[in-house]
């Protein structure tokens, strides 16, 4: 027998289960409201919510804001706002248009050049912030109203496109196909169940390494049964998109960014920095991190990944008009603020900012597939938004 195992009574078992759930409450509760939102939608769209075209549909549409919603995650965490995003993608895109369509500049330069753009722009923006300390809300609604005007002024208020075949495939693309059978594209449902394992195979390393070095962690039946959960959900999702197109490429783009993101607020230095500075900026300077410097980086960052998601939605439209971006802002903030981050900054996770992303596509597509009205969809989002607000702001103060 060894001598180090601990048999807990059923009433301390109990007591631990309770206590992990009520410290994880946002993030089991997350997951919750996915899947049950999800499910209530499928019974009312009679199953249509879960077809194979729809589930695409539902990629592509939601993939820009899962991008921004990614920055958008560090900058809340940091304490901060941008409510640029959308005037910043639709002026990309306008960019874009002018460059590659009007100019014919080849998609590689110009989207180089994009990117090099937003990045500008992310930068001025934070400089302001973190250098003059001007409120990031006052700075952002400045550079709203500007890159609104810039994207009219580039386009002349008309649309241009259509885009080069090969800047469409960024968004309407899917993965090379090697195998094929019976209109089941076998290469991306393997490719699929791959990426389950390789996660489930992370989770159990990083749960081992963490309990050596004595942090607490979910009860083992907790555990087992979300990452089983997590694996069976990526092979479903991927069996339905191969039974259509296969695998889009702007998922790939998009599962890529949410690995980088996990590993940077996870395992360095640079995003504990990031969270140090949401929760105390003062106490973080006076420890010698250079606090000005990281909200600078900060914006950068959220400008980049705002003009890589302006490329994403002109490429999907296959044209630059004059509206594009308009009301991004609105899903992004609240994809962030529904997954789980604090507006008083500090607190967040990259997953919780993609899960209420998906929440917000889920009701989107699902409220447009019933036919409701986009007076009742913005009423009805509002709502979820302060809902998911209040349940942060209660359970800090308990």
């Amino acid at each position: 027998m060894n001598d180090h195992t601990v048999t807990l009574p059923p009433a301390a078992a109990d007591k631990k289960y309770s206590g992990f759930l009520r410290r994880n409450f946002r993030e089991y509760a997350m997951f919750l409201s996915l899947f049950v939102i999800m499910l209530f939608f499928q019974i009312q769209t009679d199953g249509t919510l879960l077809m194979p075209l729809n589930l695409t549909n539902l990629v592509l549409q939601n993939s820009y804001i899962v991008i921004m919603a990614l920055a958008m995650l560090l900058v809340i965490v940091a304490g901060h706002i941008d409510l640029s995003v959308g005037s910043v993608a639709g002026f990309i895109g306008a960019l874009a248009a002018v460059l590659m369509v009007q100019h014919e500049v080849p998609v590689f330069v110009a989207t180089a050049v994009c990117l090099l753009a937003g990045a500008i722009i992310g930068a001025a923006q934070g400089y302001f912030v973190a250098y003059h300390r001007i409120p990031s809300f006052i700075v952002t609604l400045a550079g709203m109203l500007v890159f609104k005007g810039l994207a009219l002024t580039l386009l002349d208020g008309q649309s241009i496109g259509p885009f080069p075949e090969i800047f469409q495939k960024l968004s309407s693309g899917f993965i090379p196909e090697a195998l094929e059978s019976d209109g089941l594209h076998v290469s991306s449902l393997l490719l699929g169940c791959a990426a389950a394992v390789a996660l489930l195979l992370l989770a159990v390393k990083q749960r081992a390494a963490h309990t050596r070095h004595g942090m607490e962690e979910e009860p083992t039946h907790f555990f087992w049964a979300k990452q089983l959960l997590i694996a069976a959900i990526i092979v479903f999702f991927s069996y339905k998109l191969a039974a259509y197109k296969g695998l889009p490429n702007v998922l790939i783009i998009m599962c890529l960014l949410v690995a980088l993101y996990q590993f940077v607020t996870n395992r360095t230095t640079v995003g504990r920095r990031i969270y140090a500075l949401g929760g105390n900026e003062k106490a973080t300077r006076l420890s010698g991190i250079n606090t000005q410097r990281l909200t600078f980086y900060t914006f950068v960052n959220m400008g980049v990944l705002a003009a890589l998601a302006g490329l994403v939605f002109a490429a999907r439209l296959n044209t630059a008009t004059p509206k594009a971006g308009l009301g991004f802002e609105l899903d992004v903030i609240a994809a962030c603020f529904i997954g789980g981050a604090s507006a008083s900054g500090g607190v967040g996770k990259v997953m919780g900012a993609v899960i209420g992303a998906f929440i917000m596509g889920v009701m989107n597509n699902g409220m447009s597939i019933l036919g409701i009205g986009i007076d009742y969809q913005q009423v009805i989002k509002g709502l979820v938004l302060l809902a998911a607000v209040w349940v942060d702001v209660y359970y800090k103060n308990k």
